[in-house]
């Protein structure tokens, strides 16, 4: 007879019970807070209540990395080992942290009272190194790791332009500071096909990284025929460096819930989730209280409504038809594309999907107009951008400024490279991006003066390392994440990783051998050409503009 009390997990699971299979993340969820982890007994029930194969329901806690299916401590913490956090010693933190509990990194002690793990990015890159400490952010931690700021993390935001994020830098703004949703008030004066030609006129790209025309997606949608429509919202940011999306939710969380709105109404959308990384478990109060607000305002409730649902650690739940099959209960696997979320998306239906910092550019285009929009960037670029600036500058943060500004002139507004070192490399677009170096300095930050350099903007990163940093290290982190975060779906991005940590792990250590150089790139360019979504198309991105740049790190030592 099993020994786990399972009175408590029926309470706790009942509000999702008339979700079906969709109700499963958010009752594993509810189920580990009450257990700690997910044993058998505890998935066969929640199988049975939600009437999903037990097999399905284990397949799913072993896809996502923040789901247990054994014993952890009453605590866990996770400290980001990623490339921004590993320039500041968080290898050392790690270290520090598990010989003072007298764990290895993964351990869990004797009297199961703490966890201690390496994680991946964690989303707070600017405060580098940090920690997530259960449901807190542990930040602002001194050199010699003996203090530390816990709770959520603050906002460091600047720039020369303060449009996106005027209301970012002091906390969550309520909605009696950010004030009606005028944008959705036009909108509706508006009908909803002259929202989507103004959406269209105003040249908005995706900010997350795809670069798709945000109009287009959105005609798409509203053209399409289903039974229902949807407007998910991607905060599933878990792309290395970027940090955007964190500021942006935490501090004005109205404006995204604003841009769904407007999106819902033009494209006849009546259900909406907010689909948030289960790294940010901090935000999700903001988020709850901010759709407590608008619903009581009139602006959610009958006509549209938003879902919270929270992931558990899997960064191809970035990529938009993994992030459906997330919501819908399943392990986050891509989907075959076609057809496309705008005809078939989540549950089948039509859908737009689009990430948070081009949910926030929505109000300010139908308030201020197409050509009043156009007045910032450029004519192919135009509106405020975001990038996340850190890494080896002296004021690392979320920088806003128009599409236009060179990369010296961000780094400039950053203090430059810290401690007066020389530059050495950035990193552009993230783990899935490319390093530029000091002759790229003053291309200008547009989607198309990038890609005629042959850089990627991506979600906005911008990581940057000085002179004395060992690019072997890095180029070996990068390939330990693509490890760890493909899915396995298709065969040339779970293989293609793999042989491409092991390669980047010999050439870290010095000991490349004979054909290595020949074999990163064939390995690379049958992920970037067969990979099934961009998790695998891009896994190698970094590696290969790294191979162009410094061939003698992939040089077999006499």
């Amino acid at each position: 007879m099993s020994e786990i009390d399972l009175a408590p997990l029926k309470t706790a699971i009942a509000p999702y019970l008339s979700l079906g299979r969709s109700g499963l993340l958010p009752a594993l969820h509810a189920a580990q807070k009450l257990y700690n982890w997910l044993p058998e007994e505890v998935a066969s029930e929640i199988a049975k209540s939600l009437r999903i194969p037990l097999a399905d329901v284990h397949g799913v806690i072993e896809f996502y990395s923040m789901f247990y299916n054994k014993p952890v401590g009453k605590k866990i913490i996770r400290v980001c080992t990623d490339q921004a956090c590993a320039l500041k010693n968080a290898d050392g933190l790690l270290s520090h942290l598990c010989a003072h509990h007298g764990i290895q990194p993964h351990q869990t002690t004797d009297d199961l009272s703490l966890t201690i793990e390496s994680s991946p990015c964690l989303g707070i890159c600017e405060q580098a190194p940090v920690a997530l400490v259960d449901d807190q952010a542990e930040t602002n931690i001194s050199p010699d790791f003996q203090q530390y700021e816990l709770g959520v993390p603050r906002s460091i935001v600047d720039g020369t332009l303060r449009i996106l994020t005027i209301n970012c830098g002091n906390g969550p703004t309520r909605l009696k500071k950010y004030g009606e949703y005028a944008g959705l008030k036009k909108a509706k004066a508006m009908g909803r096909l002259d929202v989507i030609e103004e959406v269209k006129a105003s040249g908005l790209i995706g900010r997350g990284g795809a670069a798709f025309p945000t109009g287009i997606k959105g005609e798409g949608a509203e053209r399409a025929i289903g039974d229902q429509k949807y407007v998910v919202c991607n905060a599933d940011e878990s792309e290395p460096g970027t940090f955007k999306d964190r500021v942006l939710l935490n501090d004005d969380p109205h404006r995204v819930i604003e841009g769904m709105c407007i999106t819902a109404y033009a494209v006849g959308a009546t259900k909406g989730y907010i689909y948030i990384r289960g790294e940010y478990p901090y935000i999700v109060p903001v988020l709850e209280n901010a759709l407590t607000e608008a619903r009581e305002a009139g602006y959610l409730g009958e006509h549209f409504d938003i879902e919270i649902r929270v992931g558990a650690g899997a960064y191809i739940c970035g990529e938009e038809t993994a992030l459906f099959e997330s919501i819908e209960g399943k392990r986050g696997f891509p989907r075959v594309k076609p057809p496309f979320p705008t005809t078939h998306g989540l549950f089948g239906e039509p859908t737009v999907i689009n990430n948070v910092e081009t949910l926030c550019n929505l109000p300010l285009i139908i308030l201020e107009g197409a050509q009043g929009y156009r007045n910032y960037g450029t004519e192919k670029s135009p509106g405020p951008k975001l990038f996340c600036v850190s890494g080896d500058v002296a004021k690392p943060g979320l920088y806003e400024v128009s599409f236009g500004a060179t990369m010296r002139e961000l780094l400039d507004l950053a203090g430059g490279v810290a401690d007066g070192k020389k530059l050495k490399a950035v990193l552009l677009g993230g783990a899935a991006g490319a390093f530029a170096t000091a002759e790229h300095l003053d291309i200008k930050l547009t989607f198309e003066d990038l890609r005629a350099a042959g850089l990627p903007l991506g979600s906005g990163v911008v990581m940057v390392f000085d002179e004395t940093r060992d690019m072997r290290d890095v180029l070996k982190r990068l390939g330990h994440f693509f490890a760890h975060e493909s899915c396995g779906k298709c065969y040339p991005c779970q293989m293609g990783t793999q042989r491409q940590m092991e390669i980047l792990d010999r050439v870290a250590e010095g000991r490349v051998i004979d054909g290595d150089f020949v074999r990163l790139q064939d390995v690379g360019w049958t992920m970037t050409d067969a990979s099934i979504c961009g998790l695998g198309q891009t896994a190698a991105s970094a590696v290969l503009s790294a191979m162009k740049l410094w061939p003698e790190l992939f040089e077999v030592k006499s």
